[in-house]
């Protein structure tokens, strides 16, 4: 089943049928890529993701062959073309083969979405430790194996997110989020270098420095989790998401003071970016 979602999608700035999408597109050569909220017909922290998508080509030494403007252009007529004011949008530069630029492809196209429930706001989600790690945590590439991998123990386990441990039992992300956690009134994440620069994490550290809450950036021992007062999801879907139970552990993050100002901080936030960018 195609991972296309909708009525049309965008190859190389023509809008096709969503019938016509090969998934050849992504299972072949090098794919850097992006997921974007779209949220009242406005992507989300569009130029944080374009940044961050050019940061992932540089760590790739790859080269984005279209301009952030360009992009943008791309993305609100898909938008229009689909009619649709919400869900995520995927922007790729795939790299077929390196010694022919003109096999390289631009994509751009709906996927379709799972947004938390009220109740799993309301009351966390379920996760699972996973002792996996990425190969170029910083760098939004696509690797099939891995999401295969991770989304297999996920669904065998009825969990929310797996969580990564790495080769020195350290905590780094989520398969397809960055994990914080909570200690004695304290905001920790595992260090940018072992992980997704993550845009809902990004600015996460922006609500802890401004609103004075103390936050680290260090190594967390998977062994130290039942130490830990919360722990929480954050991603471009998600957004800010509290997780209720790490294997047997089981946490009242949801209940958490921190972790409720920080969501109502993030969600502040968003809506002020909509009000600023929409047309």
């Amino acid at each position: 089943m195609s991972e296309c979602y909708g009525e049309y999608f965008i190859e190389n700035g023509k809008i096709l049928d969503c019938n016509k999408f090969s998934d050849e597109y992504v299972m072949q050569g090098t794919s850097l890529y992006e997921v974007i909220r779209i949220i009242d017909s406005v992507p989300v922290f569009l130029e944080r993701h374009l940044d961050r998508l050019d940061n992932s080509a540089k760590l790739a030494n790859k080269k984005l062959w279209m301009s952030k403007k360009n992009i943008k252009d791309a993305i609100l007529e898909l938008i229009k073309a689909n009619k649709t004011n919400e869900g995520n949008i995927k922007i790729i530069f795939n790299y077929g083969n390196v010694e022919r630029e003109n096999n390289n492809t631009f994509l751009v196209y709906f996927i379709e979405h799972h947004y938390p429930s009220a109740e799993q706001y309301s009351l966390g989600v379920p996760a699972i430790l996973c002792f996996k790690e990425r190969s170029n945590p910083n760098a939004k590439i696509i690797n099939n194996n891995f999401r295969s991998e991770t989304d297999e123990k996920i669904k065998s386990s009825n969990s929310y997110e797996a969580i990564l441990v790495d080769r020195n039992n350290y905590i780094t992300e989520g398969s397809r989020s960055n994990i914080f956690m909570v200690k004695d009134n304290c905001v920790i994440t595992a260090p940018l270098e072992a992980v997704l620069p993550g845009i809902t994490r990004e600015i996460i550290i922006e609500i802890c420095k401004k609103e004075e809450i103390n936050f680290f950036e260090k190594n967390v021992s998977f062994n130290q989790i039942s130490d830990l007062d919360a722990l929480f999801i954050t991603g471009t879907s998600p957004k800010i998401l509290p997780i209720s139970k790490v294997d047997d552990f089981v946490f009242k993050s949801s209940t958490n003071i921190i972790v409720q100002s920080i969501m109502r901080h993030y969600n502040r936030i968003i809506e002020e970016y909509i009000k600023e960018n929409k047309k």
